[in-house]
């Protein structure tokens, strides 16, 4: 099967948008029917890449348009577990608060916090568990 070129341009800029943090465009784009869920070749979702890249607005938009926020990329990691990597603390409590969970994913955010001794993550996620 054929790639569409033109599909691929637009998933390709969508992406961009949730590396670069714009919420609002993006926000367009779910609200007009663009699946939230929406993962690249390496299994990247929107919501992994606001993630990774430090963009806690656009986290909680795309948690509050039902992005899955425990969904594993191709290597096993979740959005959480990159955000604890990238010690992205605002993304953490974004997706704590959006119910994810510390011990999905391999290794966990919950394992990635222990290895990197973040003790704020740590406390969150003992906090989350009760």
């Amino acid at each position: 099967m054929d790639e569409d070129p033109e599909l691929e341009e637009f998933a390709t800029r969508m992406f961009g948008l949730a590396r670069a943090g714009d919420t609002e465009a993006l926000r367009a784009y779910v609200g007009a029917g663009l699946p939230v869920n929406l993962a690249n070749d390496k299994g990247d979702t929107l919501l992994m890449l606001a993630a990774y890249y430090g963009h806690a607005e656009t986290v909680r938009m795309l948690v509050t348009s039902g992005a899955d926020v425990d969904r594993a990329n191709d290597r096993g990691q979740t959005p959480l577990a990159g955000a604890v990597f990238k010690k992205e603390s605002a993304v953490v409590r974004a997706l704590l608060d959006g119910g994810a969970d510390p011990d999905a994913g391999r290794p966990s955010a919950r394992e990635t916090a222990l290895m990197f001794a973040n003790d704020q993550f740590i406390q969150w996620f003992s906090q989350s568990d009760s």
